[in-house]
């Protein structure tokens, strides 16, 4: 009996943390690049009833006697699909349609990742620094931050879909300054360190970041200018995996109730 009730409190606690998931999915539906995050779960050892099974006369049985001890989580894995786009007024707002990240160098001198692109332009030493809403500097493909001089005016300025920085010539036509937005890759995106403001940093499970401008192996990202990325959160879905958790967490807590009623009728016995 101790047994199903340690079985049914690991799937309790495991239940909890699916729901503790999916409010957090929930709770960033509007957040700009966030990707939906998913449980995955494994069983735990097996305890052997008998180390050899066999029949009345002797028969090896082909199959085993072994009870599960539980489950727990594997892993929180995110979804990077790509979100809708939403459309912004702003000339700095930036989605991608691919697989990259932008890159932003945080107040540590460290480089974190992010698929929202919501910049704006600040102002810095040497001109106008194209920067997330929270004032860390966007890098560009030599990851150094994008500063553009004051000659610039920087409601003029546009970019490709390569992500080419581009200011109006002398017949109002777009042309590129040299500057490209920077944008990269991972091997397993998945394995990158979740961080709060929807940015990742590099871990060994990631790899290294793979540079979009020098790197023929991988497909190229579209920045896509005057929209952002909406979170690819899908609330139906959460509210099923909810309602599901819920019934699940009910169950095992149901097996404990029986378990103990179960133990009481065993005490009793010897009354």
């Amino acid at each position: 009996m101790v047994r199903s009730l340690w079985t049914a409190a690991t799937g309790m606690i495991a239940q909890q943390t699916n729901i503790d998931t999916v409010a957090n999915n929930l709770a960033n539906v509007n957040t700009t690049g966030y990707k939906t995050e998913v449980n995955e779960f494994k069983s735990l050892l097996y305890q052997n009833l008998q180390t050899k099974t066999t029949s009345a006369n002797g028969d090896t049985k082909p199959s085993s006697a072994q009870v599960g001890l539980g489950v727990r989580n594997a892993s929180i894995s995110s979804i990077f699909k790509t979100g809708n786009f939403l459309a912004s007024e702003s000339n700095t707002s930036f989605a991608l349609d691919g697989d990259g990240f932008f890159a932003v160098r945080g107040s540590n001198g460290e480089n974190y990742y992010t698929r929202n692109g919501n910049f704006t332009f600040t102002l810095a030493t040497g001109g106008n620094m194209l920067a997330t809403t929270e004032g860390l500097p966007v890098l560009d493909t030599t990851g150094s931050p994008i500063i553009l001089d004051e000659s610039y005016a920087v409601n003029q300025i546009s970019v490709s879909n390569d992500g080419n920085i581009c200011y109006p010539d002398e017949s109002n036509n777009p042309q590129p300054i040299g500057v490209q937005i920077g944008v990269f890759q991972f091997n397993n995106p998945n394995g990158l360190y979740k961080m709060s403001e929807s940015r990742y940093s590099v871990t060994s499970a990631s790899g290294e970041a793979i540079n979009e401008a020098t790197s023929t192996a991988v497909k190229k990202t579209k920045v896509i200018s005057g929209y952002l990325e909406g979170s690819n959160v899908q609330v139906v879905d959460e509210m099923v995996n909810m309602i599901v958790a819920q019934r699940a967490y009910e169950m095992n807590s149901k097996a404990i109730t029986t378990s103990d009623e179960m133990l009481q009728q065993a005490n009793n016995l010897k009354r």
